[in-house]
């Protein structure tokens, strides 16, 4: 990056390089250099137009799906069938696009955030522009309040301080210098006398000339990024994994009984009945109700977080929390308040030494505004209403503000008729300018900086001197001072931080600390939220760039916190852990939009950026990290719901597809009609509809979970077979009877056989032992057991059904086989559960692990 070479070059040679000048750019030199730079895409809109976005949502295998189950219904004549398929594909299809095109604004607010205005020296006179305006080149001048326009080079600084949290997420404001450094930074907030785009001055002026602008600062490498990422979500990913089996096995069988029927049957057969007949079979095995399901239990479930004032912004964000394996979180915002507060004074007068600290800064706030020194507002905060009135008292006569290499800063402050020099700074710097401590009490003062520094705490030290009239105030007063005591500022945990790292041990998700701040704060705030054994146990950004690519992968698994990390390093963590994990980002920042983009689940708090809360899917409002526990065990409710439909609905499809494909094969005559089994598929899954609002059994909250299709196509093949072979059995009783009788009675089992089939599978457990069904599907369910029996005895659905009445002995038959068909299943699932699944998981995880 162009800042790294530029903080370590001279004045002149940095002039000369950019072609600048003491007295700036000639306003005829700026207007070409910027219509040069027409390519500055940071400041451009950037449209995503609907019809791009739309044709991105339409690559989806499941949708392909979908559709030609629509366009079959219509060819078979199922107009009902068809056009709900369709309400449910456009339903679907316009939630996603509208929450893609919400998800462009991210880029373009980011890309909008420095067109602020800029004062730049050119042709020897200070004009404003907007920071449109600015090239490379121009001498820019920047006081407390201004927000930088591009990346500078400082050139001259007065006590200037800047806010640069949104790129490095360090909370405290940043001293600046104006020489070039000796050694070349590595990280930003090395880079002392650079100045970074959308940084604010907090404190003093400073003059410097621009070297980068738009997308060639540091800023806009994180648009770039922000941009450039597209990803692909649980949620799609697993959808589209049963979406692929599904075309795959249709198209595979359908294929082969079709081959089949034609040499058995030879001239007798009939080819465009079979073509019909496949075509509806195919149809049956498609899970239409997936959308429905999908919508309902998404649905569902964003209301019940709103309840909890969690805001979902892309639906399937709900069922992509559950899936949740490793949580990245930032420091500042969201484990911590991001406010530094007083946290202990070590003095003989500990308010005197609070009034005198703060008497030394430079202006006095009255609220929490960000243009304010963080250290300044804490002792504000920290001082009672009455020591307010009683500073306003006084006045600041002169200062001399904070310079790196004395690391203190002073105030001539006159109260009354007494005038006193207030020395503030570093503590080891302050103790040695003061006449009244001695070897022992200096030692002791240290080490109590050193126990405050290891709890990631900030100290400054106060000390004071009478000034006496008539000498003229300089740095040389700063010494022989009368040494006040020690202040140490903190940024506190929020009170639900430890907890929510706790829940979230339980729940089997691994929290990681992503910061830009120092590698002891970050220690400090990973120990005390029970991340870490010692506040040591903290990587860098550093460190993990010296690694190679097999270390830096397995410390980023086993580690815990990461300090000192920049907006890119995040991003590059946040993909490594994705090719194994499922990641969920937790930021407030800028400099987090990249992470937040990438990351399966992006996730911020109330008051984050504007850009941070576009690039989000989820957003906590009242700054509760119990939220996300909360939208995690949410998620894994409507992911166990969402594997029922797909398990139960594949069993079935399975073991009908299977029967009636075999069955084709032996009868002369089609086992279904087309018409029955469309009826079949509609009927079975209306009560289905109810599985959004199923109960869940407590172990399907205990782990992570993702769409593992072998499992599920495994039990449901098993289980089809199971179905498969009661069919049959109920063949050989009636094939022999008449065409109609076995339809009919087929048809009766199949639905009856599905419906019960729910709750054998809508748990792990014995179906004794589950949790008890939602009453929405106990009463679908029940409705549609009532009514099927009932079809064949009413004249006018047998006669369009082409059903006969059922005799007494076949009823019974049916009966027998259904109560054998459930105790077979619980059976089977029960073998499954005990010796193939654990093996399977096991499996699976060694596999991904490797």
């Amino acid at each position: 990056m162009e800042w790294k070479n530029f903080a370590t070059e001279e004045e002149q040679d940095i002039l000369a390089q950019l072609g600048s000048a003491e007295e700036g750019l000639l306003s005829v030199e700026a207007a070409v250099r910027l219509k040069e730079r027409t390519a500055s895409e940071l400041t451009k809109q950037h449209k995503s137009p609907l019809w791009r976005i739309l044709k991105q949502r339409l690559k989806s295998s499941f949708l392909y799906l979908l559709s030609a189950a629509a366009i079959l219904s219509f060819f078979l004549g199922e107009r009902f069938d068809g056009m709900l398929i369709v309400l449910f594909i456009a339903i679907n299809l316009g939630l996603e696009t509208y929450q893609e095109y919400h998800s462009e604004k991210a880029i373009r607010l980011l890309k909008r955030y420095l067109v602020v205005h800029a004062r730049v020296r050119r042709g020897g006179e200070v004009i404003r522009v907007e920071s449109t305006e600015v090239v490379v080149g121009d001498r820019v001048f920047l006081e407390a309040g201004d927000r930088i326009p591009a990346d500078i080079r400082f050139l001259s600084v007065n006590g200037l301080e800047l806010d640069e949290s949104l790129m490095t997420g360090e909370s405290v404001a940043i001293e600046k210098v104006a020489t070039a450094l000796r050694v070349p930074p590595i990280e930003m907030y090395e880079a002392k006398n650079i100045g970074f785009a959308g940084s604010i001055v907090t404190a003093g002026r400073g003059e410097g000339v621009v070297f980068a602008c738009g997308t060639d600062t540091a800023l806009g490498d994180i648009t770039t990024l922000t941009e450039e990422i597209e990803k692909e979500t649980v949620f799609e990913k697993g959808i589209n994994q049963f979406s692929h089996f599904i075309v795959k096995l249709v198209l595979f069988t359908l294929t082969i009984i079709f081959i089949a029927n034609v040499l058995l049957r030879g001239a007798d057969a009939n080819v465009v009945e079979l073509l019909i007949f496949s075509l509806a079979l195919a149809v049956s095995v498609v899970p239409e109700a997936l959308p429905v399901i999908l919508t309902v239990a998404l649905s569902r479930g964003s209301l019940r977080l709103a309840q909890k004032k969690v805001v979902v912004k892309r639906l399937s964000a709900v069922e992509d929390l559950g899936s949740i394996e490793i949580l990245c979180s930032d420091k500042t915002g969201t484990l911590t308040e991001n406010l530094l507060t007083v946290r202990f004074i070590k003095a003989v007068d500990e308010r005197l030494c609070l009034k005198l600290a703060f008497a030394s800064c430079l202006e006095s706030p009255t609220d929490r505004g960000r243009l304010h020194d963080a250290f300044d507002l804490a002792l504000w905060q920290a001082l009672t209403p009455a020591e307010h009135t009683e500073i306003g008292l006084g006045k600041r006569l002169d200062n001399i503000p904070f310079d790196p290499e004395r690391r203190r800063n002073s105030v001539l402050w006159e109260m009354g008729k007494e005038q006193t020099v207030i020395v503030r700074g570093a503590p080891e710097e302050v103790l040695r300018l003061s006449t009244n401590v001695d070897t022992y009490t200096s030692t002791h003062m240290m080490q109590f900086v050193a126990e405050a520094g290891m709890r990631g705490e900030r100290v400054l030290a106060v000390a004071r001197k009478n000034f006496h009239h008539g000498h003229q105030y300089s740095v040389y007063e700063e010494q022989h001072l009368e040494f006040v005591g020690l202040i140490t500022f903190s940024d506190p945990l929020k009170k639900t931080a430890r907890a929510t790292v706790a829940q979230a041990k339980k729940l089997s998700v691994a929290v990681k600390i992503l910061t830009g701040d120092s590698k002891e704060v970050a220690g400090s705030i990973g120990y005390a939220v029970g991340l870490l054994k010692s506040p040591e146990d903290v990587l860098t950004g550093k460190q993990l760039e010296e690694m190679d690519e097999s270390t830096r992968r397995a410390a980023l698994l086993a580690g815990a916190v990461f300090a000192r990390v920049s907006p890119r390093q995040k991003y590059n963590i946040i993909k490594i852990l994705e090719e194994s994990h499922e990641v969920g980002f937790l930021g407030e920042g800028i400099n987090d939009a990249p992470a937040l983009k990438l990351a399966n689940v992006a996730i911020v708090v109330a008051g984050a950026s504007d850009i941070a809360r576009e690039a989000a899917d989820v957003v906590l409002l009242d700054k509760s990290l119990e939220a996300v526990i909360d939208g995690i065990k949410e998620g894994r409710v409507i992911f166990a719901n969402i594997m029922k439909y797909l398990t139960i609905t594949l069993t079935s499809n399975f073991g009908n597809f299977y029967s009636v494909a075999l069955a084709s094969l032996f009868l002369p005559f089609v086992p279904l009609l087309p018409i029955q089994i469309l009826l079949l598929n509609l009927l079975s899954d209306f009560p289905m509809i109810a599985i959004a609002t199923d109960t869940v059994d407590s172990l399907e909250l205990e782990k992570p979970k993702n769409y593992q299709v072998h499992k599920v196509v495994l039990l449901a093949t098993i289980l089809g077979g199971v179905s498969s072979l009661f069919d049959f059995i109920l063949f050989c009783a009636l094939y022999r009877v008449s065409p109609e009788t076995l339809q009919t009675a087929w048809f009766i089992l199949s639905v009856i056989t599905e419906v019960i089939l729910i709750f054998s599978l809508r748990t792990s457990l014995p179906f004794f032992r589950a949790r008890r069904a939602s009453w929405q599907l106990s009463l679908l369910a029940l409705l549609i057991l009532i009514v099927v029996p009932m079809l064949p005895f009413i004249p006018v659905t047998a006669a369009a059904l082409h059903f006969t009445r059922p005799t007494p002995q076949v009823l019974w038959l049916i009966g027998f086989l259904v109560v054998c068909y459930f105790f077979a299943t619980e059976a089977v699932k029960g073998f499954y559960q005990r010796h193939l699944r654990n093996g399977l998981s096991s499996k699976n995880k060694h596999l991904k692990l490797a």
